[in-house]
């Protein structure tokens, strides 16, 4: 399927994804064009059209908490901007610790939230059922709440950026591979595709989780690794759950939609990498009925209805690969965003779009940089609040 223009582009994105989209419409409104986007597979086939819709400030850093707050007021506008409403919906979320360890992480979480001028809540147990009254608090030793994080529905925000690049003139070319990265006198030049050669100068990796198979076709080796996670959803029921609640201790996350589907997963050992494909499996659907269950004594009559699975792009420290390749000039990466690509992708993007047209960020190149690791002298504290 192909859509838009046929100029020469001064662009070319790869993954159609929402980091992909999102980067090609700032590109678009910034002057950025002519824009191109690729993708192999169909509008939300990767890890956009397989999350869970969650949108959360609450974060170890913070720079990761000022561009979720950026986000977040994206999110709440883009109904105006794009024309489609996605449902977002604030109704919070709500970590649990396990023990004091956990409780400790997790009010440092909120100092680094309340510093960014957010108003997180510590909780101790007593406090958790105000904000998930159905929640057992077996185990559960306090929390933290952010009434301002929230849930949305994926599909609509893809479509509606979608369109939005093809009003703007964009190209989007889906059902197209990038088969290999062209370069010329040490830098880019183009990809070639199953369709044949795209020629741009600047060629953005937005692949999820196949961005290191796309580093490499650009002969760069990236730390980048794909990581497979399972999600399912029950049968609708009457509305009780207004946050999305996270286990800390396992990671386990769920949230109830607007149509009362009750939408979560849980993390379950699987081989690195992308060549099993996104199969669900019965060990997922065991650990996560337990688990569920154990949590939410309410929800053990209830039927799935479907499971599914995606891939999350992993990244040594926890933060976004984001900015041109030092190694190879032209090569722009907009990856690495683990299991939070979709929540982060209406700020992060905005950086993407800038590093595209060779200007300065306001990311620092420490945590951010595509260079970073080349550093073997680097020391940063990871981001690994990486759940749901």
């Amino acid at each position: 399927m192909s859509e838009g223009r046929s100029r020469t582009p001064r662009v070319c994105i790869v993954g159609g994804g929402i980091v992909g989209l999102f980067s090609a419409y700032h590109l678009l409104r910034a002057g950025g064009g002519p824009v191109v986007v690729l993708d192999r597979g169909f509008l939300s086939a990767g890890a956009s059209g397989r999350n869970g819709g969650g949108v959360r400030q609450q974060w170890e850093t913070r720079v990761t908490v000022r561009l979720m707050r950026e986000a977040v007021g994206e999110w709440r506008r883009f109904g105006r901007e794009f024309g489609t409403n996605v449902w977002f919906r604030q109704g919070g979320y709500l970590f649990l610790a396990a023990n004091a360890a956990e409780r400790t992480r997790l009010r440092q979480v909120v100092e680094a939230v309340r510093a960014e001028g957010l108003d997180g809540r510590v909780l101790d147990p007593s406090q958790v059922p105000k904000f998930a009254p159905s929640l057992s608090l077996d185990g559960v030793a306090g929390g933290t709440f952010l009434r301002t994080d929230g849930t949305l529905y994926p599909f609509p925000a893809i479509w509606g950026v979608y369109e939005a690049v093809r009003a703007l003139g964009g190209e989007v070319r889906l059902g197209v591979e990038v088969t290999g990265v062209r370069t010329q006198d040490g830098r880019v030049v183009g990809v070639q595709t199953n369709a044949g050669p795209v020629d741009a100068p600047v060629v953005v990796n937005a692949a999820g989780g196949w961005s290191s198979d796309v580093s490499r076709l650009a002969g760069l080796s990236v730390p980048n690794v794909a990581s497979r996670h399972e999600i399912l959803a029950t049968e609708p029921l009457k509305p009780f759950l207004d946050p999305m609640v996270i286990r800390l201790s396992d990671g386990m996350y769920f949230s109830q939609t607007m149509r009362g589907e009750v939408v979560g997963g849980l993390t379950v050992p699987h081989p690195s990498g992308t060549r099993a494909g996104m199969p669900t499996s019965p060990d997922f659907l065991r650990a996560m009925s337990r688990s569920l269950v154990r949590l939410v004594p309410r929800l053990a009559p209830v039927g799935v209805l479907r499971a599914w699975s995606g891939f999350y792009d992993d990244t040594p420290d926890g933060f976004p690969v984001i900015g041109e390749d030092p190694r190879l000039p032209g090569f722009v990466h907009a990856n690495g965003f683990g299991g939070h690509g979709f929540m982060l992708s209406p700020a992060s993007s905005k950086r993407v779009a800038k590093a595209a047209m060779g200007e300065p960020t306001d990311l620092d190149p420490a945590l951010f940089s595509p260079g970073r690791f080349l550093d073997p002298n680097r020391r940063t504290a990871p981001e690994s609040l990486q759940p749901g």
